[in-house]
C-alpha cells in the first residue's frame, strides 16, 4: 500500500502540542518528518508527562507527553544560536517540502529562517507558522498558549457555574484543533503546488481556531448586542432544551442533548407526557428560560431509578440522545474506541507500553501503523545530516564535539 504522503519531507521546528500535532498527522500519513529540536535540551515536552525511570534510563530524554505528540518522526538536535548550526539547516532546506514552526512570532525570523529568507533557498517550500494570535494584528507579538487564546476568544468566559468565576478548560482543545487545521492547510497548499509549482506561507492562529468554535453566538451577539451574551450555566447548555449533564442518583452522570423535535420522546420515556405541553416547557424558549427547574424534574425522575445503565436503556428505547459521562479510565478501555483504533498502544522501550489517542479520520485505502515509536533527542543526527546535508561521518563527529549538534546517549540496543 502506497503511503499517501510518501515522498514529501517536513522539517518540524515545533514544540508542545499544536505544531507537533500538525507534523505528526503528516508523519502518520506517510511523510518523512524530521523534528529539529533546539540543543541542548530539545522539545520542552520531553520534560513533561511520565518519564523513563530506572538506573539504566536516568539520562533518557523520553516522556509520554513527547512520545504522544511526536511518534512517527525523526529527531535531529542543533544549536541554532551557532552560525554553523544555521548553515546545517540551510543545507537541508533544498530537500524539504514543508517547514512547520510554532515559535512566538518573530523568533524564527531572528534565527534567519523566516519564510522570506528560506524561500530564496527553496522557492517551492511551504511554510506553516502556528501561534497564539497569528503573525499580524495587535495581539500578534504576545506569546501565549492554548488557554490564553481561549480567553481572548470569549470561550473561557462562557464556561462554569453562573454564580462563580469562569472555569478552566483542562485539555488542549485549541492546540489540537489548530494542529489539525494546520495539517489540512499544508496538504491543500501541497495540492496547490502540484498544480502551479508555487510554494506559499500559511499563518495558523489558535485564536482564529477558537473563534470558529462559536456555533452561533457571534452573529447573535453581533446583531443583538451584549443582551445576547449567554450566561454561564454550569452543567446545562445556555441554549439547551434540555441539554446538559444530569445526575443519575448513583454517583454517575449522563449527558443529554434534546433537539426541539425530540422533546416529546423525553417526556414519554420519563412516563410524564403531561410535561410536553406544560406552560413552563411548551416551547424551546420556555425550556431554555426554565432549564434549571427542568433539570430538577429530570434528576428527580432519575433518582428514583438510581442506575445509569437502566436510565440510558430507557431513554435509548425512545431514541433520546444520551451518553454516559465516562472517566478517562473507562474511555481508554471502551470496546468501541479499541476496535476503531481511537485508543491504541505505543510500546516505548524506555517507558513501556502506554495508550495514546488514535488518528482520525479513517480511510478506506490507507491504514495507520500499529508500530509507533518516538525518537530520542537527536537520534537521527547522523542519518539526516549524511543523507540531506551531504556531511561525512568525520564532520558530524566534529559538530558533536563542538556541541553544535547533540543527542541522547541512551542506547536502544540496551532495551532489546
Amino acid at each position: 500500500m502506497i503511503k499517501m504522503l510518501c515522498g514529501y519531507r517536513v522539517l518540524d521546528f515545533t514544540q508542545f502540542v499544536a505544531g507537533p500535532t500538525c507534523s505528526r498527522i503528516m508523519a502518520e500519513l506517510g511523510a518523512e518528518v524530521i523534528k529539529l529540536e533546539l540543543a541542548p535540551n530539545g522539545d520542552h515536552a520531553r520534560s513533561s508527562g511520565l518519564q523513563a525511570r530506572g538506573r539504566d534510563h536516568e539520562q533518557c530524554t523520553q516522556s509520554t507527553y513527547f512520545a504522544q505528540h511526536n511518534h512517527s518522526k525523526k529527531s535531529i538536535a542543533i544549536d541554532l544560536k551557532n552560525q554553523k548550526g544555521k548553515q546545517l539547516v540551510q543545507k537541508i532546506l533544498p530537500k524539504i517540502d514543508v517547514v512547520v514552526e510554532n515559535f512566538a512570532p518573530g523568533v524564527i525570523g531572528r534565527m534567519g529562517l523566516a519564510y522570506e529568507d528560506i524561500r530564496h533557498i527553496n522557492p517551492k517550500l511551504i511554510m506553516c507558522s502556528i501561534s497564539m494570535a497569528g503573525q499580524k494584528g495587535p495581539l500578534s507579538e504576545q506569546p501565549g498558549f492554548d488557554y490564553m487564546a481561549s480567553a481572548f476568544a470569549g470561550i473561557t468566559e462562557m464556561i462554569g457555574e453562573r454564580d462563580r468565576p469562569p472555569a478552566q478548560v483542562t485539555m488542549a482543545v485549541g492546540d489540537s484543533a489548530t494542529g489539525i487545521s494546520a495539517a489540512m492547510s499544508v496538504v491543500v497548499a501541497l495540492l496547490h503546488r502540484e498544480r502551479t509549482g508555487e510554494g506559499q506561507y500559511i499563518d495558523c492562529s489558535l485564536l482564529d481556531t477558537y473563534l470558529q468554535m462559536h456555533e452561533d453566538y457571534i452573529p447573535r451577539v453581533g446583531i443583538r448586542g451584549e443582551i445576547a451574551i449567554p450566561e454561564r450555566a454550569g452543567s446545562q447548555h445556555p441554549n439547551g432544551g434540555p441539554t446538559g449533564i444530569f445526575a443519575c442518583g448513583d454517583g454517575s452522570y449522563v449527558q443529554m442533548m434534546i433537539m426541539p423535535y425530540q422533546w416529546p420522546r423525553l417526556t414519554r420515556a420519563m412516563g410524564k407526557p403531561e410535561l410536553e405541553n406544560d406552560p413552563r416547557f411548551s416551547s424551546p424558549k420556555k425550556r431554555r428560560s426554565n432549564k434549571f427547574e427542568l433539570k430538577k424534574l429530570i434528576e428527580k425522575w432519575m433518582l428514583k431509578i438510581a442506575n445509569r445503565n437502566t436510565i440510558i436503556s430507557i431513554l435509548q428505547k425512545e431514541r433520546v440522545p444520551i451518553a454516559p459521562v465516562l472517566n478517562l479510565s473507562e474511555v481508554i478501555q471502551h470496546p468501541h474506541n479499541l476496535e476503531r483504533g481511537s485508543i491504541r498502544a505505543l510500546d516505548d522501550p524506555f517507558i513501556g507500553q502506554f495508550p495514546v489517542p488514535g488518528q482520525p479520520p479513517l480511510f478506506s485505502s490507507w491504514n495507520y501503523s500499529n508500530e509507533l515509536t518516538a525518537p530520542l533527542l537527536g537520534e537521527h543526527n547522523h542519518e539526516v545530516l549524511t543523507r540531506l546535508a551531504g556531511l561525512k561521518e568525520k564532520e558530524i563527529c566534529e559538530l558533536e564535539r563542538q556541541h553544535i549538534i547533540v543527542s541522547d546517549k541512551t542506547s536502544r540496543s540496551k532495551t532489546k
